[in-house]
């Protein structure tokens, strides 16, 4: 399979599994509507492994079929810029510093500090200008989903990266 196939059928699996690690484990989140899940892990991780352009894609358009299909239609562009921007920083940030497996895993921590920088205060910025000052409510929550992404993205890594396709894709972004 070339390269560009491969390329292209990754970012869908990981679109794929974006949108069901979102859908899969819900913990609401009183008072918000919202809910907590596992997704931001694999958002950065479609970052990380697909490098910033087809991780960006990947991780909105997983993340926002998710809102689609959950009835969160509202949410969908802002969940496609926020994700996407989330993987887009988490690969730059990889290519940038992942030069030894040390700094691998250090660059997958900072993609998921990242992840909940951008998610709190993305979800924020947008819904107080849908709901007022009321969106405050949502940050305690999006910060939980943020480093619940982080934890889930550092386990998860060691066990994508042993997998020989997946290691070679991640080293060769980094390059490319």
């Amino acid at each position: 399979m070339n390269t560009s196939l491969k390329k292209i059928v990754m970012a869908a699996l990981f679109a794929a599994l974006a949108c069901a690690a979102t859908m899969s484990i819900r913990i609401p989140t009183p008072g918000t509507g919202g809910y907590i899940h596992p997704g931001d892990a694999i958002v950065i991780l479609s970052g990380v492994v697909l490098g910033p352009v087809w991780g960006l894609l990947a991780g909105g358009i997983g993340s926002a079929l998710a809102d689609l299909l959950g009835g969160y239609l509202t949410y969908v562009p802002i969940t496609f810029v926020i994700k996407g921007l989330v993987a887009l920083t988490a690969g730059l940030i990889y290519q940038k510093i992942g030069k030894t497996k040390k700094s691998r895993y250090t660059a997958v921590v900072l993609g998921g500090i990242v992840d909940i920088v951008f998610v709190a205060g993305g979800y924020f910025l947008c819904e107080a200008m849908m709901y007022g000052m009321a969106a405050a409510a949502s940050i305690p929550a999006n910060i939980i989903q943020g480093i619940s992404g982080l934890i889930i993205s550092i386990v998860l890594y060691p066990v994508l990266i042993a997998i020989p396709d997946i290691s070679q894709m991640a080293l060769r972004t980094k390059t490319s």
